[in-house]
């Protein structure tokens, strides 16, 4: 099958800047998909998300849509939409005017904006709103009118941009929902940028992590968490994340400045154990693989993180509120089968295998 969008080799550098703000990206994202590109502020998304709709011209790379290069198409004859997270809505006009406005400016005919109007209204569940104006609609509502006044275009490729970021967290919700539905029922391919990645888990089918100007990995949205390609991604996923040691292999054993873990099963030489929160559990004192001191708890509904002081270094878990410990005591720590993950010092990559405790082995 064809991708809907690929990306090759794309990259952005800006008049004099050294530093890539896309660099050298490879993509493909199918008819019917949703990807999430998730990252953090300033690591590329939104520039590549303007290289696609051609707000931005690529300083080297190809981008793609349905095979056809589109890098010399003007950003108008694309058929790519974008909604922004600042909504662009007309706040003079009324919703049926805001829905028409792209197809007026094309000079599409009368009776077919009116019936495309009267078809996204009903999709977006706005028909009774056709003739407010939007300054007395709230946010959720101005987000639809937005996501409304792209859709009605029928474009080939729908990219969004933070287009939750300035919701309240209810109408987020709400709005995720929205999302979900619209994508379901059009079936339209869309693009999401976002730093949010409890949206990108919630809405994509998969995830593309940024950073520096480079995709890290992209995984499926089920997986990408218990399976992190690269540091980075383990370090940006998850609440809390991987914690994430870096250190020396050596007969056997993994040091980092005083602090040491017997292991099985992981190559010598430099690398970052990562230590997965969810996996690790709280055991009496001298027993485990690891004795710390606990120098915090935050509480977190019925779940509680919890950060334990081991040899200096700050290991994070979650244990169940009810059985938290106080600050301050001492206690043991197992690492249970599948708990490590282990990156090369030197590329950041996941090595292969599944590092394990070496005394919890025999």
């Amino acid at each position: 099958m064809t991708p809907k969008l690929s990306l090759r080799q794309l990259s952005k550098v800006y008049p004099g800047s050294e530093v890539a703000a896309v660099d050298r990206i490879d993509l493909d994202v199918q008819p019917g998909e949703t990807l999430a590109l998730l990252g953090s502020s300033g690591c590329g998304k939104s520039t590549t998300l303007n290289m696609i709709v051609g707000l931005e011209q690529p300083s080297s790379g190809d981008i793609q849509i349905d095979g056809q290069s589109i890098v010399a198409t003007p950003a108008g004859k694309r058929n790519v939409g974008l909604v922004f997270q600042d909504y662009a809505v007309f706040t003079s006009m009324s919703v049926r005017q805001n829905l028409a406005f792209g197809l007026s400016v094309k000079g599409r005919p009368k009776a077919e904006i009116a019936r495309a109007v009267a078809e996204t209204a009903e999709l977006l569940g706005m028909r009774d709103k056709l003739d407010a104006r939007a300054q007395d609609l709230g946010g959720s509502e101005l987000q639809r009118v937005a996501i409304g006044r792209t859709l009605v275009t029928r474009p080939s490729l729908l990219l969004l941009d933070e287009p939750l970021s300035n919701l309240e967290t209810a109408a987020r919700l709400a709005m995720r929902r929205e999302l979900r539905r619209l994508q379901k029922e059009i079936g339209l391919t869309i693009v999401y940028v976002t730093h949010d990645q409890i949206e990108a888990l919630s809405l994509a089918d998969r995830i593309a992590v940024m950073s520096a100007g480079k995709i890290r990995q992209v995984e499926a949205a089920t997986r990408i968490m218990d399976n992190p390609a690269h540091v980075f991604v383990a370090s940006f996923l998850g609440d809390p994340p991987m914690t994430l040691i870096r250190g020396k292999v050596g007969g056997g054993v993994f040091r980092a400045d005083g602090f040491a873990l017997p292991l099985g099963d992981i190559p010598e030489g430099i690398v970052t154990l990562g230590l997965r929160p969810q996996a690790l559990r709280l055991v009496a004192p001298g027993e485990g693989a690891l004795t710390g001191r606990l120098s915090q708890v935050e509480p977190r509904g019925a779940e509680a993180a919890l950060t334990l002081d081991c040899a200096g270094k700050a290991i994070r878990l979650l244990v169940p509120a009810q059985t938290r410990p106080v600050p301050g005591e001492t206690c043991g720590l197992s690492i249970p089968e599948g708990a490590l993950v282990a990156f090369d010092g030197d590329t950041n990559l996941r090595l292969p295998g599944a590092p394990h405790v070496a005394e919890a082995a025999r």
